[in-house]
């Protein structure tokens, strides 16, 4: 028999890593992190909270990050040497940020960093977190691209541009072309007015560790 390590999710399985580390990695039920799925969940009484596991690699150990009633957990991601965690309170109308303090591979204890009002955001749609630094950002389905925290800074983009990344002062989005032939670019633009700087040719996939690769 093919020997194989047991991880106990409770029937959770679909498993991702955190983006900017390859030593952990995600499971949550029922939305997979998207919170304007959440917050639909919420408003129609169908799910009153979400379940977040973390998984530590390589070996195995699972740390269980319980929500309560009208609480729904974003996709987390990893800065600076922690976890941190994107959480949504539905019944207070609050916007959650924290971060997993851990030593030696152990979670010690989790610190809210920031806590924003729902009411500053339209809506949840693509809300969520990047690096680095950490940020809180929102692409609505009306192009227009905002940071609502630590910053506040709203530009529109184009219609089939996505968010990736950050560094320093630029953001990096990609986009994608249809006609005449279908192609990939990746539109560089500055942090405070949106204006675009450059144009690169592909798309830049982030690997496990932070690193960027141009894919041509």
């Amino acid at each position: 028999a093919v020997l194989m390590k047991q991880i106990d999710l409770n029937g959770i399985t679909n498993l991702q890593p955190v983006c900017g580390t390859h030593e952990w990695y995600w499971s949550m039920d029922y939305t997979g992190g998207d919170l304007y799925e959440a917050q639909e969940l919420f408003q129609k009484g169908d799910i009153n909270s979400s379940h977040l596991y973390i998984i530590h690699y390589p070996d195995g150990k699972v740390y269980d990050i319980l929500s309560i009633e009208g609480h729904y957990f974003g996709v987390p991601v990893y800065d600076n040497g922690a976890l941190a965690i994107l959480e949504v309170d539905f019944i207070k109308k609050v916007i959650e940020i924290s971060q997993i303090q851990y030593e030696c591979n152990q979670l010690i204890n989790i610190v809210k960093i920031a806590e924003i009002s729902l009411c500053s955001v339209k809506d949840c749609y693509n809300l969520r977190l990047h690096t680095s630094p950490l940020m809180l950002t929102r692409q609505s389905n009306d192009n227009d691209f905002e940071i609502i925290w630590p910053e506040q800074i709203n530009f529109s983009i184009g219609n089939r541009e996505s968010f990736r990344f950050r560094e320093e002062n630029k953001l990096y989005f990609s986009v994608w072309h249809e006609y005449p032939e279908y192609k990939e670019e990746v539109v560089v633009r500055m942090l405070y007015d949106g204006s675009i700087l450059e144009t690169l040719s592909g798309d830049i996939y982030i690997m496990p560790n932070g690193e960027k690769w141009n894919l041509k």
